[in-house]
């Protein structure tokens, strides 16, 4: 899946995580063109997609933008692109104007302030897992943290894989004697 593709799914399923107030600042302005997520952080990344437009590549223009972003044909019958907020610029709305087939769509971009947690204050979530996982050595190492070791396969095992490997090698055996007699009554 592109860089373009992937973003804009993941700012999709961004806008229906958080809820109906997300949903209705994603389609605030009614334009065409749509910024996800609708309300990012200075410096945050941004997918833009602009509908009714024909053309094959598009410009994304904002005061809110680093640059102008490109946009591309889309797998739905827009363009679609990415863009960076500055990180300089301050909270409020911008609008978004895209120039297609000499026409002028436009959106808004609503720029929020980055949430900065007070001095000392806890967070409200954990910035890590808190609750051990098992996969890898980690699952191994309650294992050994048992004091019991294990060396090798046990008896039991060993007869299995024995068995295994003489019927293996029986087969191999008729398989290349039927070879051996077909070959001597052709010849």
């Amino acid at each position: 899946m592109g860089k373009r593709r992937l973003a804009l799914c993941a700012g999709v399923l961004a806008v229906t995580a958080f809820g109906p107030a997300a949903c209705a600042a994603y389609a605030a302005d009614g334009g065409d063109v749509s910024v996800v997520p609708a309300a990012p952080a200075p410096g945050a990344d941004i997918a833009l997609r602009v509908t009714g437009c024909d053309a094959r590549e598009a410009v994304a223009q904002s005061p809110a933008l680093v640059s102008a972003a490109r946009l591309t044909p889309d797998d739905g019958d827009g363009l679609a692109g990415d863009g960076r907020v500055r990180s300089t610029v301050t909270a409020g709305t911008y609008t978004v104007t895209v120039a297609c087939d000499g026409t002028e769509h436009k959106g808004t971009v609503e720029v929020v302030r980055k949430h900065i947690p007070a001095a000392g204050a806890e967070p409200s979530a954990h910035p890590s897992p808190v609750a051990p996982v098992n996969a890898g050595g980690g699952g191994a190492a309650r294992v050994l943290a048992d004091g019991r070791e294990r060396h090798g396969p046990g008896a039991a095992q060993t007869v299995v894989a024995l068995a295994l490997a003489g019927t293996a090698a029986l087969t191999v055996h008729r398989a290349a004697r039927r070879q051996a007699r077909r070959g001597r009554g052709t010849g």
